[in-house]
């Protein structure tokens, strides 16, 4: 019962972000950022071209979406329809889960929140599957909720790639950020972002990217910039991914083709959404347990620090002996 009080009392506070902010968040009428950061060279001068990881490289890159697709009606929750969805993604089919609130739809539509889930095999991952409760406490709220898959999970087309030494997945969710704007009953100025662990990584690339999101929430996120990850990350066999060798291996390739953090800052910051904190398109909450022994609480708290220091507004909530899924039974 503790539990689930308190699991409720997480989601007030999250709720109340979305509300909060969605009103602070200015409405702005073009989709990508263009602006290059402080420190990086605009002098039209010949520039080679960004690394593929690059921030100035997603930026450069096209997200049309689709229209969303109902493949299946499934259970509604008590206050909310849910469905089995699709959408497209550089021309593959991703699913996703969708609900949307019962009730009389608002004359804009209904604020949304795209639900980026953390690392989960791709071979075992469901989209009807997990974060059950997350997905509920917020569908209950109010908001439209829609979970993408990431390509070559579960039934979606494509071959998973990792968040870490690809754009794949942050480029998924771009497409559904673009898809979720086309939705019918969508308010396309009040989307926001929820991410998990890897899926915090990614929520923090889209708001660099695309101004599209108003607001991010992230729990346990790998939010540490490319050096970060590099030296203060590293995780244990029994939770290593399971996806292609060469996806896991982005670390020695990027320190054998361009030299460490030390030798070429340069090139690590290019690949660092840390490195473009003054272009996030919103305020960002971040939530964190002291004991999560898989991504560290530093990441979080660096990132709070980060924001604040270029004048953007961010929350830090920390939880004395929680875990990396905040769910310490009291």
């Amino acid at each position: 019962m503790r539990k689930s009080i308190l699991l409720g009392i997480g989601f007030s506070v999250i709720v109340c972000a979305f509300i909060y902010w969605y009103q602070l968040s200015p409405t702005m009428t073009s989709s990508f950022i263009t602006d290059i950061p402080s420190g990086q060279d605009d002098g039209g001068s010949l520039q080679e071209e960004p690394h593929h990881l690059a921030v100035e490289s997603l930026r450069k890159g096209s997200y049309p979406g689709s229209d969303i697709r109902i493949e299946e009606t499934l259970s509604p929750g008590s206050t909310y329809n849910r469905y089995l969805t699709s959408y497209q993604s550089e021309g593959l089919k991703i699913y996703a889960l969708l609900t949307v609130p019962k009730g009389n739809r608002p004359e804009d539509g209904w604020p949304a929140i795209i639900f980026n889930h953390g690392y989960i095999p791709p071979a075992e991952y469901r989209t009807t599957e997990r974060y059950i409760a997350y997905v509920d406490g917020l569908a209950r709220s109010g908001y439209i909720v829609f979970r993408p898959d990431y390509r070559g999970h579960g039934s979606s087309e494509g071959v998973p790639s990792g968040a870490y030494g690809s754009n794949a997945y942050t480029v998924d969710v771009l497409n559904a950020v673009a898809s979720m704007k086309k939705y019918k009953d969508t308010d396309a100025d009040k989307i926001g972002m929820w991410g998990h662990s890897m899926g915090g990584h990614i929520t923090l690339r889209n708001m660099v990217v695309s101004k599209d999101v108003k607001v991010g929430v992230i729990w346990a996120g790998v939010v540490g910039s490319y050096p970060d990850l590099l030296y203060n990350w590293r995780r244990g066999a029994s939770i290593r991914p399971t996806i292609p060798g060469g996806a896991r291996r982005w670390r020695d390739e990027l320190l054998r083709q361009y030299g460490t953090p030390e030798q070429n800052p340069s090139f690590w910051d290019s690949i660092s959404a840390t490195a473009y904190l003054k272009d996030i398109s919103g305020p960002i909450q971040l939530h964190h347990g002291t004991a999560d022994v898989t991504v560290p609480l530093e990441f979080s708290q660096k990132l709070d620090e980060r924001m604040k220091q270029v004048g953007k507004l961010s929350e830090l909530f920390t939880y004395e002996g929680d875990d990396h899924n905040l769910s310490k039974k009291l």
